[in-house]
Order: structure tokens, then sequence, then C-alpha cells
């Protein structure tokens, strides 16, 4: 285990304490919520009522975060979806002054530059709607059923590293997640443990 991923799995288990008060659990109603997007539009989960939702935790900056955009590993996912009719929304729940938090404009710019497809991204610089869903990580990954209840909740896949390399032998559980889920079965590896940077919430 590299020092980097320890120390962002130790910062994330400091960070679980903070979010104890997160009832997520699979098969349950997925935590409503209200966000504003980096569009200046306001969105609710019920908006999607009926479609498979699918929200990603991430940070620009994080060298996690940066193994998968850079590899386009991030970006093939999010079109797949997109493809399929997932709504796929990005969140960001930096606060100001802390690694990876942007404006809208600047959430859009990184969007157009690494050719990333979000259905929307939502900005969440106080932490509100991580912390209700128990965010740790960038990315943490959750998939949401049409009916509202949490499909899969963790790791975006198997190996835990800031590696591009290790991508193509990993076992991609949100791939998987979403492939079960429109196949009408229960998600067979519904929770797993996220990775990468902790979220960089106000302190």
């Amino acid at each position: 285990m590299t020092t980097l991923l320890r120390r962002s799995l130790i910062a994330a288990a400091l960070a679980a304490p903070l979010l104890a008060g997160a009832n997520v659990n699979v098969d349950a109603p997925a935590p409503a919520f209200t966000a504003t997007t980096a569009d200046g539009k306001t969105v609710n989960l019920a908006d999607f009522k009926g479609k498979t939702v699918v929200l990603e935790w991430t940070n620009h900056d994080c060298p996690f975060v940066k193994k998968h955009y850079g590899s386009g590993n991030m970006q093939s996912q999010q079109k797949d979806a997109a493809a399929q009719g997932v709504v796929w929304l990005q969140v960001i729940s930096s606060a100001p002054g802390q690694q990876g938090h942007v404006d809208g404009a600047a959430a859009k710019k990184l969007n157009t530059d690494r050719g990333a497809a979000p259905a929307a991204t939502l900005l969440d610089p106080k932490g509100e709607l991580g912390k209700l869903y128990g965010a740790q990580t960038t990315p943490h990954m959750y998939v949401i059923k049409g009916d509202g209840t949490l499909a899969y909740k963790g790791g975006i896949d198997s190996i835990a590293s800031a590696k591009a390399d290790d991508i193509a032998k990993a076992e991609p559980y949100v791939k998987l997640a979403l492939a079960d889920v429109a196949a009408g079965k229960k998600v067979e590896k519904a929770s797993t443990r996220p990775y990468g940077c902790s979220v960089k919430y106000a302190s």
C-alpha cells in the first residue's frame, strides 16, 4: 500500500464519525435532496423518478479522481450510462478554501476540458448533500433505482489505487451494478468499500 493511499484511507476513516448520522442503506429509500447545479438550476432527486440515477462524488485535484478521468474511464462510464437513459450526477462537496472547491463556471470548464459527460454537476460547498449520503471519498459512488431505492454504494471498482494501469484489472462495481439494475436484478455486490481522497468538508 502506497503512503498516499494509506493517508487517504486513514483520512476517510477519521471522517467517518462526522458522517455517522447518515442513514443510507441499500434497498431502502435514498435520501431526498435539492441541489444547485453548475448552471445555476435547482434539481431534486424526485425530478428523476422512474430513471436510474448515479451520484459521483468528485474532486478534480484528487489523484484517485485523476486516475479515472486521466484514463478516460469515468467519461466512458458516464457516456455509456447516458446511452442507457441513466442520469449521472457529479457532486462536488469541497468547501471554500479546500482542495477541489470550484464555482459553477470552473466546474463546467473542467468537464469540457476533460470530455466529461455528466447529466449535471451539483455544487455542495456546505457539504449538506455529502453528509446526507455519508460520502467519504472522491470518488464515492451511489446508484439509485427508478423507484427511489438505493441499489449500490461504495467504490467505483475493486482496486484501491491511484494507478490507471489497475483499471483494466479491477472489478467494475458501478458498471456491474448498473447492469444488474437494468436487468431488474438485485445488485450482487451492493455495498463495497469506497476509496480515494477524503471529501474536503469544512473543518
